[in-house]
């Protein structure tokens, strides 16, 4: 699977390449990521959630890096979800703020059966995406996510009201929209 995103940040590209390099700082704006943790220079282990309260770790390594610029990760080893990234930081046009376009390629363990299923659950992955991306921005531009008073728990909200790409009432739902 092969995900896009792209956001516009607030803050020059020196400062926002800083903030995604310090890896440790990513899970504060990716919301499936537990921890980060440098193991080298160019080394990190990273662990995540998965669907049904299951954890998933790998291991990772910077593969080209332009300070300021752009990083390119790939996982090594036996990673539970294979994955691949490069993270783009560009002047935008208004002279300060930063376009911060990403890539992100990885194996969903179980295939299409397993995004079928994460998606059922409501990890569209995609909206998760573009989700830390919205964060990302929060945190560099504010200082903190914003949390809404009807989810100030953050990553726990996110069990309770999972989110997905907008979409049509199905006819269950329509149908219970008009009984009332």
């Amino acid at each position: 699977m092969e995900l896009t995103a792209a956001t516009t940040i607030r803050k020059p590209a020196r400062e926002v390449y800083g903030f995604w390099r310090d890896l440790e700082n990513l899970p504060t704006f990716m919301a499936h990521l537990e921890q980060v943790r440098a193991t080298g220079d160019r080394t990190s282990h990273w662990t995540a959630d998965a669907p049904f309260g299951k954890d998933v770790g790998w291991d990772a390594e910077i593969i080209e890096e332009v300070p300021g610029e752009k990083i390119a990760w790939r996982s090594t080893g036996n990673a539970d979800v294979p994955n691949a990234g490069t993270v783009r930081f560009e002047p935008a046009p208004d002279g300060v703020s930063t376009e911060v376009h990403v890539v992100l390629v990885y194996d969903i363990p179980g295939g299409a059966v397993g995004k079928a299923v994460a998606t059922y659950f409501g990890e569209e992955p995609h909206q998760q995406l573009d989700d830390d991306l919205r964060r990302l921005k929060q945190v560099l531009e504010t200082g903190e996510v914003v949390r809404s008073d009807g989810a100030p728990w953050g990553k726990q909200a996110r069990k309770e009201f999972p989110q997905r790409p907008a979409q049509p009432l199905s006819d269950a739902e329509l149908a219970k929209g008009t009984d009332a």
